[in-house]
């Protein structure tokens, strides 16, 4: 099985991918369109010629790699993606092969956090229209593509990747619940910059509080992205 799971940044994405990685049958990788993604933007984003020096550029080798075989020959292949990154001009054709996933969190978290990692973030940066977009197009082409909650996940891991694993038919293994401090050898090269706390974890952190209480630019930024949340938001999967 592929699995591709569409987050925006700033969202479990990483505690996720770990969680996937932990299995004893599931190879993974992380976020693979982000150098074709600086390359085409332009963006300067952190690490930026690292990040262009450590993955292909060319988005249709990328997507050669992601419907090929699963490295080491697992049995599954868990694609870490942002959203964002499927910029206008990225091929999306392809995502209809894989079983997606949407994993969504409150715009007003994310603007919070990203806006602390990155400045003057637009709504375009964040990924929640793109997230829209491909939802879209998979039910446009009839596919069923799933929507889960980190909220949801951070709230109780067990019953909600429980049942992940069954709406997608993959086989529960409760591996999925730890993973070694210290990251993850598949980690990509800005790990240094982004993955800080979750090097520090074992597991998935405890539920959040009260939303954050925003003003100016990150309410507006959340704000602008609130109706995007709350169309996936209302077909996410529960317990």
């Amino acid at each position: 099985m592929r699995i591709a799971m569409w987050s925006g940044p700033r969202n479990l994405s990483t505690a996720m991918m770990y969680s996937f990685g932990a299995r004893a049958d599931c190879a993974v990788v992380d976020e693979p369109f982000y150098a074709a993604y600086l390359t085409k933007t332009g963006l300067d984003h952190p690490m930026r010629a690292e990040i262009i020096a450590s993955q292909p550029t060319d988005a249709d080798q990328v997507i050669d790699t992601l419907l090929g075989p699963a490295p080491g020959g697992e049995a599954h292949f868990y694609q870490k993606h942002m959203s964002q990154h499927m910029i206008t001009g990225m091929p999306r054709d392809w995502i209809s092969q894989l079983t997606n996933v949407f994993l969504i969190r409150h715009p007003a978290r994310v603007a919070a956090s990203f806006s602390a990692k990155y400045d003057n973030p637009t709504l375009t940066d964040i990924g929640f229209v793109q997230q829209a977009e491909l939802y879209d197009q998979l039910v446009s082409d009839g596919h069923s593509p799933v929507v889960i909650d980190s909220a949801d996940i951070r709230h109780d891991p067990e019953t909600m990747l429980r049942r992940l694993c069954d709406v997608i038919d993959l086989p529960w293994d409760d591996r999925m619940l730890r993973w070694p401090a210290g990251g993850h050898p598949d980690d990509g090269v800005w790990a240094t910059h982004w993955y800080g706390s979750v090097h520090r974890s074992t597991g998935f952190a405890a539920a959040e509080g009260p939303l954050p209480d925003l003003t100016g630019a990150k309410a507006d930024l959340a704000r602008d992205a609130l109706p995007f949340f709350e169309k996936l938001s209302a077909v996410k999967i529960t317990p």
